[in-house]
């Protein structure tokens, strides 16, 4: 599965968060960081939302 993420820049680097994942957010100090982050981030949120069915 796909989700859209969105990338700012911050005054310490870049943060990150997803619209279709409400609470689901990241940081970094560069791109590549906070993309890493950000995936590392979606996967535990959605194992997290598996255990509570």
């Amino acid at each position: 599965m796909k989700y859209l993420i969105v990338i700012e820049k911050t005054a310490t680097g870049y943060s990150s968060y997803s619209p279709d994942m409400d609470g689901c957010i990241a940081a970094g100090k560069t791109t590549e960081e906070v993309q890493k982050n950000m995936q590392e981030a979606l996967q535990f949120h959605i194992d997290g939302l598996k255990g509570s069915l």
